[in-house]
Order: structure tokens, then sequence, then C-alpha cells
């Protein structure tokens, strides 16, 4: 039978044990500041009269971990309640910052809810950038509307239809496709894998995949991530339109996520992040269209 730590054991013969402890440790708590709404040195204030002990990931000083003693308490504070933080793991935050959306850029997030990305782009562009979210989910559309008001992110347009079925006249400057994926990467046990919905998975992410290129313009970028580890989720997904000639790698610098454990990847350029208790397992690509 098809499980977890056999498509592990073929991919990383020689890191399954280390991702499969990875997957088993406790994760700290992790927020980014909302630079939309206060500052880095706001929220380190508030946390130091709060008594609450923080560090910080060299990648970003807009990140923040704390230990879970204080998780709760952060969830009573102001600063979360009215948007000045979002909760999001640290493995979420680099796929907008490896697309670094531009103010006057046209960005698609194709797989936006319930937001988290969504509104760290708007805040790299600070709000200057028009933002074209997706979700087709009811629930999780109306979820995605409520974090885009909390956090002030008004340069986002929320079309609650599927990505895939976009018309083709649409045309943007940069995609984001963080896109739905077994989570191989994040679950707490490798009992947890289902691989049915993986095999279903992995076809919607070659549709969405397609999308993306057709929707993107010419010299536009396109950054592809998934909270999965699987070969059959990230690289080869990616190759397929390198070898149509489509698309070309932009190559991810590790050095500026140097907090960061890496897999070995079988592309040049991209990433995949070995779960600990910082980061949960992921996979991010860069992509030019030619």
């Amino acid at each position: 039978m098809t499980n977890l730590k056999s498509l592990l054991q073929k991919a990383y013969p020689n890191e399954t044990d280390e991702i499969l402890s990875g997957l088993s440790s406790l994760r700290f708590t992790t927020f980014r500041v909302n630079t939309i709404k206060s500052t880095v040195n706001n929220i380190k204030a508030v946390l130091q009269r709060e008594n609450i002990k923080f560090w910080q990931p060299k990648f970003s000083d807009k990140a923040f971990i704390i230990d879970q003693t204080n998780a709760s308490k952060i969830k009573e504070l102001d600063i979360f309640k009215n948007g000045e933080i979002y909760m999001q793991s640290l493995s979420s935050m680099l796929p907008p910052i490896v697309l670094n959306p531009q103010a006057g850029e046209n960005i698609l997030d194709m797989a936006a809810a319930p937001g988290g990305k969504t509104t760290q782009m708007a805040a790299i562009s600070e709000n200057k950038a028009p933002i074209t979210a997706c979700e087709k989910n009811k629930i999780r559309a109306d979820r995605l509307q409520y974090n885009l008001k909390l956090q002030g992110a008004t340069s986002v347009f929320v079309m609650r239809q599927n990505a895939i079925d976009l018309n083709d006249m649409f045309s943007f400057d940069k995609i984001l496709l963080d896109t739905p994926c077994s989570g191989s990467g994040t679950l707490k046990s490798a009992d947890e894998f289902d691989f049915f919905l993986f095999e279903r998975l992995v076809k919607t992410q070659e549709k969405l995949l397609q999308k993306a290129v057709k929707l993107l313009k010419a010299g536009g970028e396109l950054v592809y991530s998934t909270c999965s580890v699987l070969k059959e989720e990230n690289e080869e997904q990616i190759d397929k339109f390198l070898k149509n000639k489509s698309m070309q790698i932009v190559p991810i610098d590790k050095n500026m996520f140097p907090d960061a454990t890496f897999l070995p990847t079988s592309i040049d350029g991209t990433v995949c992040l070995c779960p600990d208790q910082n980061f949960e397992g992921f996979f991010v690509a860069k992509l030019r269209k030619k």
C-alpha cells in the first residue's frame, strides 16, 4: 500500500527520518506584522509591555516567533483583534516575498482563502498593486473577505469562482498559485496522509498551472507553492512547463532564508523546506513566461 513514508523514502532516501521527525515536532506560534496598519516597533512595544517573550527569524523583520505558552494570549490582544498582526506560518510567508509585488503591477492570487498571502502581498505593495483574489467556496470566500477588511487590504478584489474558470482574456503581470495540496509538509504524523486525495489534487494542480500560464503576460512572473514535500506535487508539476519551453526558472536565492533547512530538489533554483520547529515543509518555485 502506498503511504506517505514510502513516497518519502522514494524521493528522499537520506532525509526521510528527518522529515518525519520534523512533522511530529511541536511548532512555535508565528505571526506577521501588518504594515498597512502598524509598524514592527509598535508591535515589539506591545509584546514587551505584555511580557510576551518573542524572537524573530533572520529572513524577515516583520515576522515574529513566540512559544506556545503565549499563543492564546496573543489572540486576546487588540493588535490581533484589529488586524495589526496576522497569524501565519513562517513557511507561508515565503511565496509573497519571492513574488515581490510592486505598486502598479496587476496581481492574481489563484487560491486566496483565507487570505494570509493575499493580505501580505497587499502590505508589501503598500496597497498600490491591484490584486484579484479567487475563491470558489462561499464559506472560505466570506472568511477571505472578512480578513481583507480587518487587515485594511483595500487593493484586493475578490472573485467568487474557481480560478480555472477565469476568462482567458484576463492578463496579469504576476501570479501567485499557492495550490491546494496534500499538506504532506504540515501533517502531524504520516498516518494523516490521504493517498486518494493526493492523487486527485495532483490533477487539479496541473490544471491550475496550465491556466496560470495562459493568464500570465509575456515576461510576467509566476510563483508556484505548496505545503507539500512530495515531488509529484512540486518539481514534477513544474517540469512539464519547462519541457514545453513556455516558462523558465527564476532562481530563488536560498541565502534569503538563512533560518530554513532545505531538502534537495531536482530543479535548480527551486526550494523545498524541511519541516522543523519553526517551518512547515514547503515548496516554492518562481517562473517567468518567455
